[in-house]
């Protein structure tokens, strides 16, 4: 059973050093202990549909490893993301190809996150999923990143998000990682409650309920090999 850390001597629990911003904080224990609980459910819905490609964009801290093939993994850039190749938006990527999208702790701005959820529904295959997992502004656990860690946001914001953008969400997230200590929990319960994440998947329709513009067979962005 985990236990609450020990107070400071104004009385509040001390909140690990680590370097600034988001990045940084992914890459200290607790950081680690939450990707560490979100990464089989991670690897396990990129799996559902084997031999598919798969389009993941997360946290640079994350490893990547015992991802399934084929995919293409990107994480933030100053211009956009670096990974697997370097692109910004529109994503190098040709319409409905791709058979399953994570966003793991994507920290965008709304016009930018709904650009790229427009670009995701655009590359999704028709009946193809993605999830969506950010941290839980609800959970006691936030004092763990505070303000200079990722940003949080409830289920509710990303839920509007997805619909505009054409995909139809669950009508329930998952809450996911630790309740209280720096320690990895990676099972799934209904709803956030208070854990320190949620995730939240949706579906892109096998046909949109609006008729929709025909798109160019292919669109791309400049991009660039990895170094």
């Amino acid at each position: 059973m985990s236990t609450m850390p020990a107070p400071s001597p104004t009385g509040q629990p001390e909140r690990p050093a680590v370097a600034p911003g988001a990045d940084g904080w992914f890459a200290s224990a607790a950081g680690r202990a939450l990707l560490d609980s979100e990464w089989p459910q991670v690897r396990a819905f990129l799996a559902e549909r084997p031999g598919q490609p798969w389009l993941w964009l997360g946290p640079a801290a994350g490893s990547g490893d015992g991802l399934p093939v084929p995919g293409v993994a990107l994480r933030p850039a100053a211009d956009g993301w670096s990974g697997s190749l370097r692109c910004g938006l529109p994503l190098p990527l040709a319409n409905e190809s791709v058979a399953a999208i994570v966003l793991q702790h994507p920290a965008l701005a709304p016009a930018d996150a709904a650009a790229l959820l427009a670009e995701c529904a655009r590359v999704l295959l028709p009946g193809a999923a993605l999830c969506v997992c950010c941290m839980n502004p609800l959970s006691a656990w936030r004092w763990r990143w505070g303000r200079g860690g990722p940003g949080a946001s409830e289920p509710q914001t990303w839920r509007h998000r997805l619909r505009a953008a054409g995909l139809a969400p669950d009508p329930v997230s998952q809450g996911v990682g630790p309740r209280w200590g720096a320690i990895a929990d990676p099972g799934l319960q209904h709803g956030p409650g208070v854990r320190a994440a949620w995730l939240l998947r949706a579906r892109k329709r096998m046909v949109p309920l609006t008729p929709v513009r025909a798109r160019a067979s292919l669109r791309l962005g400049a991009e660039a090999p990895a170094a």
